[in-house]
């Protein structure tokens, strides 16, 4: 019996060997094509790593390689691509307080209302949790200011009383009773432009501060 369970564990260690060295083979692999790929494709492998590693349980590798995705999208003006990695992360770490800065900013260049407002109630949840009051409140702040949508500013209101940001919250109660503030962008193609280089300017803060998400 002895031996039955030496002999178990040991193609057990074998096998995870032979597993784990086939798993470091293709990530290699992935890694040179992101290398060798032109600007516009460097996020595809990066991306299809950062899910192996998921699948793998690799939580920390998967989330740096997804946040390298992200990187390589944006770089190359794709929101949409990075939009879908983002909430890949969000998926993987529901209070990445970063990452869903970044995804409400490209939720709101891309006009997609609902989720901006799903997207920017997590971030205020998550930023409180994390004690990260005063990176959220002035990112709330000024995506209240750039957006005409009245939804959005009552869950912006909503957000920064979330984060006992009462001055705050005031100035953009007025801004949607007044139907916006002065500055609001009402011309869609200008507020996406706007609200892409936020988010590209968000997430460039999030690799200087070394944060994963």
């Amino acid at each position: 019996m002895a031996a039955f369970t030496d002999w178990f564990r040991t193609s057990g260690s074998r096998a995870g060997a032979r597993s784990s060295g086939a798993f470091d083979k293709q990530l290699a692999k992935l890694e040179a094509e992101a290398e060798g790929a032109a600007l516009g494709l460097q996020g595809l492998p990066l991306n299809r790593a950062g899910d192996l590693c998921h699948r793998a349980g690799d939580t920390a590798r998967a989330l740096r390689y997804y946040g390298r995705a992200i990187d390589a999208f944006l770089e190359d003006g794709q929101p949409e691509a990075a939009r879908g990695v983002a909430k890949k992360i969000i998926r993987v770490h529901p209070d990445a307080v970063r990452t869903l800065c970044t995804l409400t900013w490209l939720d709101l260049a891309s006009g997609l209302h609902a989720s901006a407002l799903e997207h920017l109630h997590a971030y205020a949840v998550a930023a409180r949790r994390a004690g990260r009051h005063e990176l959220a409140g002035p990112q709330i702040v000024e995506m209240a200011r750039v957006s005409g949508d009245a939804s959005f500013l009552e869950m912006a209101v909503t957000a920064l009383e979330t984060l006992e940001l009462g001055p705050d919250a005031r100035l953009v109660r007025e801004w949607a009773a007044a139907g916006g503030s002065a500055d609001a962008i009402t011309d869609p193609a200008a507020l996406a432009q706007h609200c892409f280089h936020e988010a590209v300017r968000s997430n460039a803060q999030r690799r200087a501060d070394g944060a994963v998400a």
